[in-house]
This record gives C-alpha cells, sequence and structure tokens, in this order.
C-alpha cells in the first residue's frame, strides 16, 4: 500500500521592499551627486569674490570703504552680497533650465531618475533646506579665504596664480568628504566633519544617510566660528598689507613720540 505523500503547510512569499544595506546603498548614491552638485557650484561661483576686489582694488573703491567703516565689517557685507548675487543667479538659471526641459518633453525621464533615487534620512524637504543653508556655509567659507587672497594681489595674474594652490585644495577637501562618506562613525568621517572647509559637503551628506539633527546644529555653528575667525584673518591682513595700518605701526608711533627728540 502506498503511502500519502505529507501535507506541507502553504507558504506565502511576501517581497521585501528594500532591505538595510541596499537602502544604505541608495542613500550613499544620494549623498555623493547631493555632494557633487554642491561643490560644483561653490567652485564656480565663489571665484566672482576675486575678480570684484580686484578691481575695486584698483578703483581704490575699497579703501574709501576702509577709511569710514570697519574692515571686517567690508568684508563680511561684501561676501553676503555676493552670496546673493549667487543665490539668485542659481535660482535664475536652475528655473531657465527647467522650463527648456519641460518644453523639450524629458520631464517624464528626468522624474523617473530622481524617483530612482533613495529618499534622504532628513527627507526631502529638510534635505534641499540643508542644501541652500550648506551651500551660503561653504560659499562663506571659500570666499572669506579668496578675500585674503585677493587683499594681498594686485593684478588679475597674481589673482590666479595666488589662488590656484586653493582651488586644487578643494579638490582633496571634496575627496576627503566623499571617503567620509563610506566610514560611518569613523575617524576619517569625524575628520572630514571637524574640517572647516569639508564640513559643508560632509555634513549635506551625513543629511542624506541619516535622519539625526543635533549634529546639523553644531556643524553649523562650528563653520560660523570659522567663517568669522578667516574674516577677521583676511580684514587684519588687508589693513596690514594694502593700507599699512594696525597694531605694529601704531606701535611705531608710540615709540617715536616717546623717544627724546634731539636739539
Amino acid at each position: 500500500m502506498a503511502r500519502a505523500p505529507p501535507a506541507y503547510p502553504d507558504v506565502e512569499k511576501v517581497a521585501a521592499a528594500s532591505s538595510a544595506p541596499s537602502l544604505r546603498t541608495a542613500r550613499l548614491q544620494t549623498a555623493q551627486g547631493a555632494e557633487t552638485v554642491l561643490f560644483l557650484l561653490i567652485m564656480l561661483l565663489s571665484g566672482m569674490v576675486l575678480s570684484n576686489l580686484v578691481e575695486e582694488k584698483a578703483n581704490k573703491i575699497i579703501e574709501i570703504l576702509a577709511a569710514a567703516i570697519p574692515m571686517d565689517a567690508v568684508f563680511l557685507g561684501k561676501l553676503f552680497a555676493m552670496l546673493a548675487v549667487s543665490l539668485v543667479g542659481v535660482a535664475v538659471w536652475g528655473t531657465t533650465g527647467a522650463a527648456i526641459v519641460l518644453a523639450g518633453g524629458q520631464d517624464g525621464m528626468i522624474a523617473e531618475r530622481l524617483a530612482a533615487l533613495a529618499p534622504p534620512g532628513v527627507g526631502w524637504p529638510l534635505f534641499f533646506g540643508f542644501g541652500i543653508l550648506y551651500f551660503t556655509m561653504g560659499y562663506l567659507l571659500l570666499g572669506s579665504i579668496f578675500l585674503a587672497i585677493g587683499s594681498l594681489a594686485t593684478t588679475v595674474r597674481e589673482v590666479q596664480t595666488m589662488s590656484m594652490p586653493v582651488t586644487m585644495a578643494q579638490v582633496l577637501v571634496f575627496f576627503l568628504a566623499s571617503l567620509g562618506l563610506t566610514e560611518t562613525g569613523g575617524t576619517l568621517q569625524w575628520i572630514s566633519i571637524l574640517f572647516p572647509l569639508s564640513s559643508p559637503y560632509a555634513m549635506l551628506g551625513q543629511a542624506a544617510m541619516d535622519d539625526d539633527l543635533w549634529l546639523h546644529a553644531l556643524a553649523i555653528g562650528w563653520q560660523v566660528i570659522w567663517v568669522v575667525a578667516f574674516i577677521h584673518f583676511g580684514a587684519q591682513l588687508f589693513r596690514r598689507r594694502v593700507m599699512q595700518s594696525g597694531p605694529r605701526r601704531e606701535r611705531r608711533r608710540l615709540f617715536a613720540r616717546l623717544r627724546p627728540q634731539r636739539d
């Protein structure tokens, strides 16, 4: 007599939408893309600060401003003015590019590619807000360094020569922030967050990877401190090298007054 086959319970297959490793890999692509866009925007737009300062030095406008208000305020106002111009330019060209895409009927393909990106850890609305904020901080950090360089240069050729090391260093800074993404919680990631020039890129990538918000508050405060320090250093450098004023010259004048006069 043949045995009846054993009865097995029905098995229901449920396809998982995503797993933790696949979600992390997808968010890593979103973070790398955001860092690349941020790097290109900052590098393309921050150079306007140098050319603007050299033109004002040639026309003696910067010296008139320095005689009227503190040099720190001049540099700070110049940075925020050029930042506003850059934001308006990004908005105008972004709107123009979107209009061209819509007119060409390619909006569906771009929408599919955007939909393929994993949502960032903080969500898309807050992620775009962080993108604007970290663009602002990155622009101010690099622009303040460019202002210090522009205070030492007198011609466009000197500006290009002196700014080339900073531009090459920014590429290394971008690589540092990109490598920090692949080492979550590691030493390299913390170095990229603490180093002021790479901090905006690293923190934008962090916003794509995780949903923690407390680290962003600390990072923004840290970046503001370095912006103030760079602006103050550039202003002091401008006073001593261009205006030829400062504590050293005042000290010499004081010693000259105290020195006994010869008959």
